[in-house]
């Protein structure tokens, strides 16, 4: 099975920039967006095979999510309950017959962590809500989850540590997920790997210098650990700020 994860910032702009054309590429099982930035009616994609999952957010222009699956799911799940949640569009869950499926986009603790604290609680309620989905059958989780997790996940840690995306809470936060039962795939394989990021800065022609970040993930539950093949980064894929993940494994 192959499942890939892609924030695109703006899918309709996304779209002007070979979307598309990677997506037909990949053929993949399933295939997870973030960040659409988009409205119910505001795009039409003929993705043939593929049946389409929306999470929209009120405000115009912000956050979304959406998820294309060829396999059709047993249950759809939009949010995990809270009210902001609900309005921001950040979650999407698909039931299969042997795992859950958790397509998110993290809350960004915005600059000067104006929103850090409300982050943090969004972190526990959604850490709990993971667990529970654990105890019924295994979970991929994978999106935008707005932090760097270690130092080597970035390229200048030292710099940014009260820089959104890498502050002490942040971080503890992901290493309390990763305390229950679940592994970041790409580390898993890959523990070493330096110089690995998703998402690049369109300040500084960080890009090509390959000043980056790594804050999109799969993460999975430690029952399938097994079963991961590979965890990729397509960091030659243009289109967006972000570039694509990939998670291959035999389920």
């Amino acid at each position: 099975m192959k499942i890939v994860s892609w924030n695109v910032n703006g899918l309709r702009a996304c779209v002007n920039k070979g979307f598309l054309e990677y997506f037909k590429e990949m053929d993949a099982d399933i295939f997870c967006v973030q960040e659409t930035k988009l409205q119910e009616g505001q795009i039409s994609l003929e993705l043939e095979n593929y049946q389409q999952y929306w999470n929209y957010a009120e405000k115009k222009g912000y956050s979304g999510t959406a998820i294309f699956s060829k396999i059709k799911p047993i249950s759809v799940k939009y949010g995990i309950g809270s009210k902001e949640d609900q309005e921001e569009g950040r979650v999407v869950i698909l039931e299969f017959e042997k795992f859950y499926l958790v397509n998110v986009y993290t809350p960004n603790s915005q600059r000067g962590l104006a929103r850090l604290d409300y982050r943090i609680t969004w972190e526990d309620e959604f850490r709990s809500y993971l667990k529970e989905l654990d105890h019924i059958k295994p979970v991929i989780l994978c999106g935008d989850l707005n932090v760097a997790h270690q130092e080597i996940d970035l390229k200048n840690p030292k710099t940014n540590t009260k820089s959104a995306g890498f502050t002490p809470e942040e971080r503890s936060k992901m290493t309390e997920l990763l305390g229950c039962g679940f592994i970041d795939s790409f580390r898993y394989l890959y523990p070493e790997q330096e110089g690995a990021y998703t998402w690049w800065s369109y300040m500084g022609n960080a890009r090509t210098k390959n000043t980056g970040w790594r804050i999109d993930y799969f993460v999975v539950s430690d029952k399938l650990k097994h079963n991961v093949k590979d965890s990729q980064i397509h960091a030659h894929v243009i289109g967006s700020d972000h570039c694509p993940v990939v998670l291959e494994l035999d389920i």
